[in-house]
């Protein structure tokens, strides 16, 4: 029995390390950016949509850097989606060239929001581009956007980085999203795969979102239910590595661990939920479908990984050195795969010494396992304070 348990963890864990290898390695040398450019003429109308819940201590710091975005002024508005902000913050961006919509729900989701602004919006708009409250945009964010739309691109995610790396556990959730960015949206794509979605930071044909949108009811994880719509109608989602979109990353502990819970917690569930339809896709030819909604979700988290990799390494000590070697070598796999996807701007001593915080973390995440039964069916949200982009990529890239 402890053998029979060995062979499919190690199976498992071969997989995973397999496929995150090959996704790396084609991050590195597949990815080629055929879309984005900066000096396609203006052409799209873009509605940037930004749902917001208690988020009165950034949204005017928000909207401010949206009004500077370098696209005509003719060509773009911004919609605010207040939802819970205290009247003083609605009259504050009433006083702005922007349009706000206050909403109030029994049960405040994502969805919701957008869903009511699609509902209210009358001008016609031929992409829209959908933030967090806490995202703030490379300035060329917009016509990056627009460049591909133009060569076709209908469904894109940008390339969303830390606003700020102040603390271990920033540096360490910068560092995860850069790998998730390099693996799973770069890699892929490098494969000839689609892009995963990350729920901002993103741009969509208008009315192919709206229309999808407004099938969506989940509370948490609205992204991987619109990613999968949208390769189900045969549309790949091209990730764009130079449309900049800052995101501010988790300062503490708590915060840490309650993100991880939300989305421990949609990964499972969404796994069995489209189980079925992802095997009827796969006999469809739609490997897009079946690699988003079966092979991404099987992948452990980071942190489970790196406990089962020693687990299996200690394991195979019973059962011969072949077993040893090899459990060895899976182990180092997954440790290249992930110093290939780490984003060069961020190897250096911070994170070295961010790293010593790492046992932590594995245990928050861990133990997010235990109260993640009941995290995709209430509305988790996180306070966002920064107001500054605290990232060196901001003042390279606009060099």
């Amino acid at each position: 029995m402890f053998y029979t348990f060995f062979i499919v963890a190690f199976t498992l864990g071969a997989l995973t390390a397999l496929y995150l290898l090959t996704l790396a390695i084609a991050g590195k040398l597949g990815y080629r950016n055929r879309f984005s450019a900066v000096d396609t003429p203006p052409q799209a109308r873009i509605a940037v949509l930004v749902p917001g819940y208690k988020e009165d201590g950034i949204i005017i710091s928000t909207a401010r850097h949206l009004l500077g975005l370098e696209y005509p002024k003719e060509l773009f508005d911004i919609y605010i989606i207040a939802d819970a902000f205290q009247p003083s913050t609605i009259n504050e961006l009433r006083l702005l060239p922007i349009h706000v919509f206050e909403v109030s729900f029994e049960k405040s989701t994502k969805t919701k929001s957008l869903n009511e602004a699609f509902a209210r919006i009358q001008k016609p708009y031929d992409l829209a581009v959908i933030l967090d409250a806490d995202n703030v945009p490379n300035p060329d964010f917009l016509n990056r956007i627009n460049g591909a739309y133009v060569k076709g691109a209908c469904a894109i995610q940008g390339r969303r980085v830390a606003k700020n790396l102040d603390t271990s556990f920033a540096l360490l959730d910068a560092c995860s999203e850069g790998i998730n960015n390099h693996l799973f949206r770069r890699g892929a794509n490098g494969l000839g795969l689609t892009s995963s979605i990350i729920g901002s930071g993103m741009a969509f044909e208008y009315e192919l979102v709206k229309e999808i949108l407004g099938r969506i009811e989940a509370v948490g994880g609205f992204d991987k239910i619109l990613q999968l719509e949208i390769v189900k109608k045969g549309i790949r989602i091209e990730y764009l590595h130079d449309a900049l979109v800052f995101d501010e990353k988790v300062e503490s502990s708590q915060a840490f661990r309650k993100q991880r819970k939300r989305w421990v917690s949609s990964q499972f569930i969404y796994l069995k939920k489209f189980f079925p339809s992802a095997m009827r896709e796969l006999f469809r030819g739609n490997i897009n479908y079946f690699d988003l909604a079966i092979v991404k979700n099987l992948i452990l988290p980071r942190g489970f990984l790196f406990i089962l990799f020693p687990l299996l390494f200690l394991c195979s000590f019973f059962f011969g050195p072949v077993w040893i070697i090899a459990s060895f070598l899976l182990g180092i796999s997954y440790l290249i795969s992930l110093w290939i996807s780490v984003p060069p701007e961020l190897k250096n001593g911070d994170l070295f010494n961010a790293v010593q915080r790492l046992p932590h973390a594995i245990w928050l995440m861990v133990s997010a396992l235990f109260g993640m039964r009941k995290a995709n069916q209430t509305f988790i949200h996180t306070v966002h304070t920064k107001t500054k982009i605290n990232n060196p990529l901001f003042n390279e890239h606009n060099k």
